[in-house]
């Protein structure tokens, strides 16, 4: 897999029939390894090693349900209290960011109702607040620490 615009992270990883698979910690089983898996992988991990979210707070693929389809967010950040924070949306490397990507992302913000968003492909990365209140948003120069996510 490629380098990403993330620090290199040591993973398990093994061959089964062919494909490897790599070690998901947080689901507690082994799973494909795809570019975006790889992505995710690395960005959980950065949020919990950098940024100092508890990694029991993070649900990987949470599923959602939006007019009656099932969809997965990448990963839904909690409070201790179980209220979603933060939705991020992965991307392979090789997927460009476009307006498409936050589209969606929105569209499971509607369930979600988080203060903050987050898409990336590994090599960029672009996070924005949401203003609930002046219905808006502002686009973030730097990925929040999780106590920022608690004000």
């Amino acid at each position: 897999m490629m380098q990403l615009n993330l620090p290199a992270y040591p993973f398990r990883t093994t061959q089964k029939e062919g494909r490897t698979l790599i070690f998901d910690v947080s689901r507690r089983r082994w799973v494909k390894l795809t570019p975006e898996e790889w992505v995710r992988q690395h960005f959980v991990r950065y949020l919990v090693e950098e940024k100092h979210y508890p990694a029991s707070l993070i649900a990987v693929e949470h599923s959602l349900q939006i007019n009656r389809q099932n969809f997965r967010a990448d990963a839904v950040v909690f409070s201790n209290a179980g209220k979603p924070l933060l939705v991020v949306e992965c991307k392979a490397p090789g997927v460009k960011i476009t307006q498409k990507v936050f589209e969606q992302i929105v569209r499971y913000n509607f369930e979600f109702q988080v203060g903050f968003l987050i898409v990336t492909n590994g090599l960029s990365h672009f996070c924005c607040r949401i203003d609930k209140i002046n219905l808006s948003y502002e686009y973030l120069n730097e990925i929040p620490g999780y106590d920022e996510l608690m004000r």
